[in-house]
Formats: structure tokens, sequence, C-alpha cells
């Protein structure tokens, strides 16, 4: 990008003053790290570990069993007994390593795969059948993703082999997603479907009657259609970082409650997009030539204990288009189990000179709740919060009604309110 850059620069369009501006925020972070008084680091004692330290490994264990979100829960299948006779794990994503974290870097670490986490955690009487049931990609995977093909040869046996064991076992957990190969920076793809046969070792499994959790390793939406609609429990695992097998066998066995929310729209197809989260009013438009709705939207997640909302409090009802607004709502954990909630604000611009979102997401925090705890969760909104970019490309604040959505996801709102803005 720097030559265009400098064009740019020698024709007026990018500013000295964007340039310097754009110098001075990387300047002004190492000023704070005080990199310009001690550039090296000096008198390390023995031992010493400034990367990668017990206290960074913790983090990346927080990181991981934070960010993972359980998309289905049917039956309450989930969390598992720790003590079950026998359990299977397959999957291409199961037990490589170098598939839990796209990117880690240079420093020597030891990758916790799920296999693993799962072997540690289970009790020592249980038995864990393991078998990596199919490639991500495979040779004979057809080249034209609009024509799959069955699995055969040796595709066809390892996939056997998987639904063989996954008779002899109480509870099945399937591992699939991506790697490295078909994820990553200009790496495109005609669909968003689990790639090679990985959807045919999760078929053959389910349908051998074994209870059976989806578990997915991947960077960005999948459309699973099938396994939304058959298998009872799917557990998003993203790439999880060195500690990801711990954090997923936490999850699957009770010892995390997970709390994480989607940051992206699971589509149906990919034929949907760019429809997505944000979206314009009538993108969701029922027809005859169209899919309406998507598999999880934007936000959503669920946890082994419920929560509910009250007590929508705004203030002030009207303000003047500097002025900031004030939302408060109660969250309360009703269920027996201890856990956190993702509280979401959405706004809606009611009446706008240009077209706005029909909902666009305003604040999120997270809170931590006991059993039958209740905390309230406020939000402050600023001027920036409530402006649109006009036809005349000026940000402003328009007078007039905003309504406000508090809820769990875009999709699952549980508080309903309004205020007014003044044109002074």
């Amino acid at each position: 990008f720097i030559l265009p850059l400098r064009e740019l620069v020698k024709e007026g369009k990018v500013s000295m003053k964007t340039i310097d501006a754009r110098v001075r925020d990387v300047l002004r972070v190492k000023y704070w790290l005080g990199l310009f008084d001690h550039p090296y680091v000096k008198n390390l004692k023995q031992g010493d570990k400034v990367v990668h330290s017990k206290k960074h490994v913790a983090l990346s264990l927080k990181a991981s069993r934070e960010g993972i979100v359980l998309l289905k829960n049917e039956g309450h299948l989930l969390p598992l007994r720790k003590d079950v006779k026998s359990i299977l794990v397959t999957g291409p994503d199961a037990n490589e390593a170098h598939l839990i974290s796209n990117r880690y870097g240079t420093v020597n670490v030891t990758l916790t795969t799920i296999l693993e986490g799962i072997r540690k955690k289970v009790s020592p009487h249980t038995k864990v059948l393991y078998t990596k049931g199919c490639n991500i990609v495979d040779k004979n995977w057809p080249q034209s993703e609009l024509f799959p093909e069955p699995p055969s040869g040796e595709a066809a046996a390892e996939i056997q082999k998987a639904a063989t064991l996954a008779k002899q076992a109480d509870v099945a957990v399937v591992v699939v997603g991506e790697n490295t190969k078909i994820v990553g920076e200009s790496r495109s793809r005609t669909s968003l479907n689990l790639a090679g046969f990985q959807r045919d070792l999760v078929q053959a499994v389910y349908k051998t009657g074994t209870p059976t959790v989806v578990v997915l390793v991947n960077g960005r939406a999948l459309t699973i259609n099938w396994i939304a609609r058959n298998v009872p429990a799917i557990v998003e695992a993203w790439f999880p970082g060195e500690k990801g097998g711990d954090a997923v066998a936490d999850v699957l066995f009770g010892d995390y409650n997970p709390g994480g929310k989607l940051p992206v729209t699971f589509p149906k197809t990919v034929g949907e997009l760019p429809m997505a989260f944000p979206h314009a009013p009538g993108s969701w438009a029922p027809g005859r030539t169209r899919i309406s709705g998507v598999l999880f939207p934007f936000g959503f997640g669920l946890s082994y204990t419920t929560f509910q909302y009250s007590h929508l409090q705004i203030s002030p009802k009207t303000q003047g288009p500097e002025g900031e607004i004030t939302v408060k709502a109660d969250v309360t954990n009703t269920g027996d189990r201890a856990g956190d909630e993702v509280v979401q604000l959405y706004l809606n611009d009611v009446v706008s000179s240009v077209i706005t979102p029909e909902k666009v997401l305003r604040g999120f925090k997270r809170v931590h709740l006991e059993p039958g705890e209740t905390k309230t969760v406020s939000f402050t909104l600023k001027p920036e919060d409530l402006a649109l970019l006009d036809r005349h490309m000026q940000w402003r604040v328009e007078p007039g009604r905003f309504d406000v959505m508090v809820g769990c996801s875009s999709e699952d709102i549980r508080l309903k309110g309004s205020f007014e803005i003044t044109s002074n």
C-alpha cells in the first residue's frame, strides 16, 4: 500500500496532517510503554520470563473459555458427565495441535488438543475412543462444492470406522471445522460449508443413535444447516489458542459455564451474504425466491443457566443533540448455576433523512452472576452513538425518536424503550 499512499499524498488527497496523526498514534503507545527512555531490556535475572509467563498462559486459557459460544444444547445434553463409561472423540480437528491456533508465532509453546483436554477431564474409569474420521481437505473431494459426491475408498473406510466406534460409546464428540489450508489471508471460498467429507462424518456418527456433540474449530461463520437441524449440541470454539483443548473440555464437562456471544452472523447459505448484521430495513423481507432468516444471529449464545431482564431505565427521556443518555437494566440469574451474561444494547433511529439500520449495536457488557443474583448494567450513550452520515457526508445527530432495545442477542430483545432528541 505504500506506493499508492505516496501518490495520494502527492496529489493532495491524503494530507500530511492525516499521516502525522497516524504516526503519532504509534509513537504514543511506544511512549506509554517507556520505549524512548528504555528501548532495551537490561539486567534480566536468570529464570525471568517476559514472554509466555504463567500469567500469560492463564490469560490465554481465560480468553479461550470466554470466547467459546454454545450454539445449541437440545435436551440439556451438555454438560457431559465426567464419569461417563465411554466417549468417542473424532474429527480432523480433534487431535491436531496446529489447528487449535491459527497464529501462535515463534514462541515455543505446547498446544493442548481437544482430545488431550477431554482425556485429562474424564474419570480414570472412562474409556476414551479416538479415530480421526476424515481429513479437512480430502484428495478425493470434488473440486466443485456445488455437486458433492459421497465419500469412497479410504475416506469411506475412515468414516465407517468412526461410526463403528460410535456404536460402542455412550457419547460422541465430533470436532470439525477449518485449518490454515482453507482459511487465512487471500483464501476465499465459493461456499461456507464444511470442507471435505466432514459433514458425512458427522452424519455417520449421528445416525448410530449415540448422543452427539459437534465442536467447531474455525475462523469464520459456517453454513452448518444439517448439523444445526439434527445434532443436539453444538459448541463454537473458533481457533481457541494454546490452551484451547482445556477450555473446550471445561465447557463440555461443565467446569466452565459458556457465556460467549457470536460476533458475526451464521447464514444459511453464502448467497445470503452480505446480508448480515446490521441490516437495512427490508433486508429480511419474505419472498418466494429467497431464504429468510439466519442459522444463528449476531450476538447469539446459550448458557447452562438462564437470565431474566427487568427494570429498563432511560434518563433523560428528552435530550439535546449534544447531550448524553443513560440506559440501565437489571439482569438476574434465574438458574441454579453461576454464569456470565453479555448484555447488549441496540438502537434504532426511527425516522431519519437517510437509510439507517433497523438495529445497531451501541454497547455490551459482560457480567458474572451467581444463582439468584441481580446486577444493574449501565450504558452511557454519547452524541457519536446517535450520529448518522447524512446526504452531505457530514456526521450529525438528527432530532426525533430513538428506540432502545436491550437483550441477549440481536434477535432476542428482552426490554424496549425510547427517548427523544430535540433540535436544539
